[in-house]
């Protein structure tokens, strides 16, 4: 089994991290691992921007009150506070690495926009590309970095941990990865591990996330004994593209901001019946009123409609969205465009500290599959990419305060991974992953009930055991490790929203549908927790 030694191992390379790895002190050595290519996750597909106060009439007080609105009570103060106030300077920062936002017409301040959760224009944007433009800087930065090797299409197994026995705390020492390319499992001891792998929104049939959004990171944390929390808010995007012949595409919320409307099939118009803001309520609360009007009229889509505003103005100012569905035969200058709610954001996931620690010592979580508390109940829109920057930064600099003894001296746990092949790999993965995600769309969606995530848990458990023996008879994949990953983490989203007995936020049962007086959050605790 090939080894590596190095002084952080980052695990992901979206926003978060490559955040981190470009701030670790160049005397360290670090490695950024990609399950893909750099640029295949969620970070590159954000279209609408990020949050931050510009504008000469807009308060950070007024963001943070935004952000605990949307959270629906239950956003973790501190947390919300140290994000929003860190926001202009972690602006600034992807400005000095090359990101270049969009200005107005005179070319000296930035241009803003608004999404739905917003009292103010405060969307830092690329055109309607944004995480195009922040994963080109950094990857740009990346690359030219003496100290940060890089390593493609390795998938990360399982996290390595020590239990010395004059010490009561468990240490992640580093991780076992499927290098991809050549079929082989290598491994990375490393003094400290981050956690950057995204989110979990594979786990449902209809998701607007890359194909490697399986949960990857909450899975190995939690089979390491971190403690999660919150996973039964799932956020789904109101807006993505309906169209049977090509894949689930979003559609931004900045469309929603510069008044783009949801239509019925006939035409009219509906969410000022769900809430005061219309259009612009919180996402949770647009989902929902989409998802249950599909319901009453039994059809296949809502509409989104833009063709009042000069094409002009839609060309340039969405030309990702209005270039794809072109594309399919849709300009939408003239006509409105079909769309469905699909799953778009974790909002739970590892429990970290203000410094993205995790239980585990050693161990960071940053990003989508950790769970800070900014989010709350329902994240508020370009909340995310911001929350990378800032955790990501707040994380390298607790990492850069510690003394790292070479990287010679770590010891790494024996581990075999040899095990006889099994014939009809791919057959078991497509039958099983396709189930799974079905079953979590029907049973633990937008709208759900104690009888159905029942039936749901004991589904996935039996689905579970049959994975787990499979991992254990057969040869590694990269497709058989991320059913692995999916079918643990859709597992914890079903027991957190049967914790859940209320509905708030994202979080809807038909069987508790008021609002608890006091918000908590959902924390599962592991029967092997290191603390």
């Amino acid at each position: 089994m090939k080894k590596f030694y190095y002084d952080v191992l980052v695990i992901g390379s979206g926003t978060a991290g490559l955040t981190l790895a470009l701030h670790i002190d160049r005397n360290k050595r670090v490695a950024l691992v990609s399950k893909s290519t750099l640029k295949a996750g969620a970070s590159w597909l954000a279209q609408g921007g990020i949050a931050a106060v510009f504008d000469k009439n807009d308060t950070k007080a007024l963001h943070i009150t935004d952000t605990q609105v949307a959270g629906a009570g239950l956003c973790h103060n501190n947390t919300v506070e140290f994000v929003i106030n860190n926001g202009p300077d972690a602006i600034h920062w992807l400005i000095n690495q090359g990101v270049n936002f969009t200005l107005e017409d005179d070319q000296k301040q930035f241009h803003l926009t608004q999404e739905g959760g917003h009292s103010h224009r405060r969307i830092l944007h690329s055109a309607d590309a944004t995480g195009r433009s922040v994963t080109d800087a950094l990857v740009h930065r990346v690359i030219s970095a003496s100290n940060i090797d890089i390593f493609q299409n390795h998938h990360a197994i399982d996290l390595i941990k020590n239990t010395c026995k004059m010490d009561r705390y468990a240490t992640c020492v580093g991780a076992h990865l499927l290098d991809i390319e050549e079929n082989k499992v290598v491994t990375f001891s490393a003094h400290n591990v981050v956690l950057a792998a995204g989110g979990a929104s594979k786990c449902y049939l209809h998701t607007s996330n890359p194909d490697g959004a399986s949960g990857d990171g909450i899975a190995m944390a939690w089979r390491s004994g971190c403690r999660v929390g919150n996973l039964e808010f799932n956020q789904f995007h109101p807006t993505c593209l309906y169209h049977p012949k090509a894949n689930s595409f979003l559609i931004t919320e900045a469309l929603r901001g510069e008044g783009a409307r949801l239509l019925l099939p006939d035409g009219s118009r509906f969410m000022h019946l769900y809430h005061e803001k219309a259009e612009l309520a919180p996402r949770d609360v647009v989902a929902r009123a989409i998802d249950q009007e599909m319901k009453k009229l039994k059809c296949d889509c809502l509409y989104l409609d833009i063709s009042h505003q000069p094409a002009k103005f839609v060309i340039e100012s969405f030309p990702t969205v209005y270039n794809h569905c072109f594309s399919l035969g849709i300009d939408i200058t003239k006509t409105s465009i079909p769309i469905v709610p699909a799953a778009h954001y974790t909002c739970g996931g590892i429990v970290v500290d203000m410094n993205a620690q995790t239980d585990l010592r050693n161990l960071y979580a940053i990003g989508e599959n950790a769970l800070t508390g900014l989010h709350g109940a329902n994240r508020m829109a370009s909340n995310s990419l911001l929350e990378c920057v800032v955790f990501a930064r707040a994380a390298a600099s607790f990492i850069n305060q510690e003394t790292i003894p070479p990287s010679h001296q770590n010891k790494t746990p024996k581990k075999n991974f040899e095990s006889p092949q099994v014939i009809a790999q791919n057959a078991f993965i497509d039958e099983n992953m396709k189930m799974l995600r079905m079953l979590m769309w029907k049973r633990v969606g937008i709208v759900r009930t104690d009888n159905e995530l029942g039936k749901a848990k004991s589904e996935i458990q039996k689905l579970k055991q049959k994975i787990n023996e499979r991992f254990q008879n057969s040869h590694i994949n990269s497709r058989l490790l991320e059913l692995r990953n999916l079918a643990a983490t859709s597992e914890l989203i079903v027991i957190s929203a049967l914790e859940r007995r209320e509905s708030r936020g994202l979080h809807y049962n038909l069987d508790y549908p008021d609002k608890e007086k006091i918000a908590r959050d959902t924390i599962l605790t592991p029967t092997n927790w290191v603390d």
